[in-house]
């Protein structure tokens, strides 16, 4: 079990303690260039950032490959980088996209490499499944020569297959298809059906919506390593209710669209891991224990062997991850590792096999902190890698958790992000495999700031992406593991160069007691011009859910445009983050608010604002809050649990009721309402509607299957019981991000910049 140690390495603060000054002071410029605007930030694509999508390394080379528009047409070629060199190759026109019939070449979203790297299966037609486009069309192409072939035979409907995957020898691919696994032969084009019950309720080779979202889960099938077997997830969906969303814009009469999505305490899937042959039979169920109601398989995959599979197993509370290795030919299985944490324990995505499947790479909070271990087949032995009190952690992770980044053999090294001494950080290590020597930094001190890398299979070369607050994102190869930059890709010039015509006040990170006696991160940015005889209206930006962060010293994008164009109106803005938040301070800092969800993170909040208000230049009488999803839940907390200090709020997209929300999310940090009513009960915003006094603005879109409209409805109706003033807007059938529909962005970020002017004036 996870200890509390971490405590120790935390001291309480009473005062504000500046940490660093990020920004320059105003930089001057004509008023019309240096001024932003909504429509500048989300409407123009002026401030656009470049990013190095969907490259990823060719297997078996130094070289990276990423799909680019193909001159003269409005396709794409697929193209190949040199990681030493540079040299740039078209190793798939656009030209030889054009299926058979067609006269126009495919429109590709997403590819995949054959295990050889002479063929490739091209995504196209994608739709939405649940919350990401996973099902479509798939295609194969040599890379030799030859025209795309439609995969699914004649009969397959359009954009109906998801998942496609080659066999480890690529003369077969797997696929799913309306809940049904298959494999079809390549040479031959047959396809054998390895599953033939599959419905809306019973889901082979992939996952109902709240696995998908809270696990990650979305591909459910994996093959064997010498192909002859492949094991997949089943559920049962047949317990689980709907969610009824309502369309009432795309036809003259109002449907319904039902979504499986079971809340808190109600009934889960059921889920079972099997294996059945490549070329078709009967299915061998792995016997895990306990109802498989109230169980989760979080992960699986072959176990570096082809009669092994390894899962890890979950009770329904996630107290309990139990490793377990189970036979592919008897159905039996056995615990080889428990992790056990009074909290919660995370799913481990860093299971990698070494020297020839003797033992595995694992990460656990069991010393306080998350680390790396490398441990045992048979789970008997167990060794730290990366000692010391700080987090492994992956910045590109909801929910912080770790990822390994690289692990070479040869020369027993393993590369990770984390960050040793600043939790709004995260650089590039390197550790020993076998426990000995110290941790290592690789990003080199000169670049503070947030960094990401993809590490090309030979370990030799590295994709990097590094920014800081305020200051966008320039990606480059380097060499590992010196870091030396071979090619910078990109360095986001035209966007550094508007940004210099921008004005721009101070911005600073910063510490503050939140009233629990661990001092916490937060940042401010402060108008151009700024004057320390003046007082200042605040806009506090907060999230403050257990599955995220905002205090980060990373390039932020539009949010953070949308924030400086506050300060340049006379706002100064600050995010601070509340213990519990995925931050890497170590496993007390983020599991101490179990079972009190929205108590806690609030009461801190509103301790850390009136720290802010401390500071001469603040108005601590003009004081307001907004936020999304989570940061919806704590602006509406603060405006009722603390409506002396806050005189507005907007919230997006709240959870209102803790009991709306799914199982797998609430009952990791909750626990059961069953169990825990009261807990559910004062952590939920709705409880205190009644107490709101200063002015509020809720925001929600009516097609959210994430978080449902009926957490806003069901809002209304308690500040209507209430007699409580408030503004609503509702988008219709927009989901969880407000983002679809023309106009929608601009919209919506213009309501929040009219409302915020309305009713907390800067001047």
């Amino acid at each position: 079990m996870s200890s509390t140690s971490p405590a120790r390495c935390l001291r309480a603060v009473v005062a504000i303690i500046t940490v660093s000054v990020v920004a320059a002071p105003v930089l001057l410029a004509q008023r019309g260039d240096s001024t932003l605007t909504v429509e500048r930030i989300f409407g123009s694509g002026e401030f656009s950032t470049q990013m190095l999508e969907g490259a990823r390394w060719r297997p078996g080379m130094d070289a990276y490959t990423r799909l680019e528009p193909s001159a003269g047409t409005g396709a794409a070629d697929l193209v190949q980088y040199d990681a030493e060199s540079g040299r740039r190759e078209v190793i798939l026109p656009a030209s030889r996209l054009v299926p058979t019939g067609a006269s126009e070449p495919l429109d590709v979203e997403e590819y995949d490499w054959s295990p050889d790297g002479k063929r490739l299966l091209l995504f196209t037609n994608s739709q939405k499944v649940w919350r990401q486009n996973t099902r479509g069309d798939y295609w194969l192409i040599d890379l030799a020569g030859g025209r795309p072939r439609k995969l699914g035979g004649r009969a397959a409907k359009p954009s109906t297959l998801m998942f496609a995957t080659f066999s480890p020898d690529g003369g077969r691919v797997a696929y799913v298809r309306e809940n049904n696994l298959y494999v079809e032969e390549l040479a031959t084009g047959r396809i054998i059906a390895l599953t033939r019950d599959g419905s809306r309720t019973t889901i082979n080779g992939t996952f109902d919506w709240v696995n998908e979202e809270e696990f990650a889960l979305r591909n459910g099938f994996r093959w064997s390593p010498d192909g002859r077997r492949i094991a997949y997830w089943q559920l049962d969906a047949s317990g689980v209710r709907n969610y009824n969303l309502i369309d009432d814009t795309d036809s003259l009469y109002s449907f319904v669209v039902p979504v499986q999505y079971p809340k808190a305490g109600t009934t889960n899937s059921a889920v079972r891991v099997g294996v059945v042959s490549a070329a078709g039979g009967p299915t061998r169920w792995i016997a895990t224990p306990g109802d498989p109601r109230n169980n989760y398989i979080a992960r699986m995959d072959w176990a570096a062997s082809s009669n092994e599979i390894v899962l890890q197993h979950l009770d329904r509370l996630q107290h309990t991850l139990t490793l377990m290795l189970g036979d592919a030919r008897t159905g039996a299985a056995r615990a080889i590792l428990v992790e056990r944490d009074s909290a919660w324990v995370d799913v481990v995505n860093d299971l990698r096999w070494l020297d020839g499947g003797k033992s595995f790479t694992w990460v656990s909070e069991r010393d306080g902190w998350r680390h790396l271990y490398v441990v045992s087949r048979d789970g008997k032995s167990v060794r730290l890698v990366t000692p010391g009190n700080f987090d492994v952690q992956n910045p590109g992770s909801l929910f912080g958790e770790a990822e390994l980044l690289g692990v070479d053999e040869k020369t027993g090294v393993v590369y990770f992000t984390a960050s040793q001494d600043n939790p709004t950080q995260l650089y590039l290590y390197a550790a020993h495999l076998d426990g000995t020597g110290t941790v290592q930094r690789i990003t080199p001190m000169s670049v503070p700031g947030t960094h990401s890398y993809v590490i090309a299979p030979s370990g030799r070369f590295a994709l990097h992406t590094g920014s800081s607050f305020g200051v966008p994102p320039v990606t480059d190869v380097v060499r590992l593991p010196s870091h030396a930059v071979v090619r910078t890709l990109i360095d986001n010039a035209p966007l550094r160069a508007r940004l210099a015509r921008i004005a721009r006040g101070p911005s600073e990170f910063f510490r503050v007691d939140g009233g629990s006696g661990y001092p916490l991160d937060g940042w401010m940015i402060k108008p151009p011009g700024f004057d320390s005889t003046r007082k200042y209206p605040v806009l506090f930006y907060v999230y403050g859910e257990p599955a995220d962060q905002t205090v980060r010293d990373a390039w932020d994008g539009g949010t953070y445009l949308w924030h400086l164009m506050l300060a340049q109106q006379g706002y100064i803005v600050v995010s601070i983050e509340n213990s519990g938040a995925a931050a890497p301070r170590g496993r007390f800092w983020r599991k101490r608010i179990y079972g009190a969800v929205g108590e806690l993170a609030s009461r801190e909040q509103a301790a850390a604002a009136r720290g802010v208000a401390r500071r001469p230049y603040v108005d601590s009488t003009r004081f307001g809050v907004w936020g999304w999803s989570g940061g919806g839940s704590m602006t509406l907390n603060l405006l009722f649990r603390s409506p002396e200090l806050y005189r507005m709020g907007m919230s997006v997209a709240p959870v209102s009721n803790e009991r709306y929300y799914d199982t797998i999310y609430e009952e990791r940090y909750m626990g059961l309402p069953q169990q825990n009513a009261e807990g559910y009960r004062r952590g939920s915003p709705i409880t205190f509607a009644r107490n709101l006094r200063g002015s509020l603005l809720l925001v929600h879109g009516s097609g959210d299957d994430n978080v449902h409209f009926q957490n806003s409805e069901a809002l209304v109706d308690s500040l209507v019981a209430a007699n409580r003033p408030f503004t609503m807007m509702d988008y219709p059938n927009r989901t969880h991000c407000i983002c679809e529909g023309k106009g929608t962005t601009v919209h919506l970020y213009s309501l929040l910049t009219r409302y915020l002017n309305e009713h907390l004036p800067a001047k």
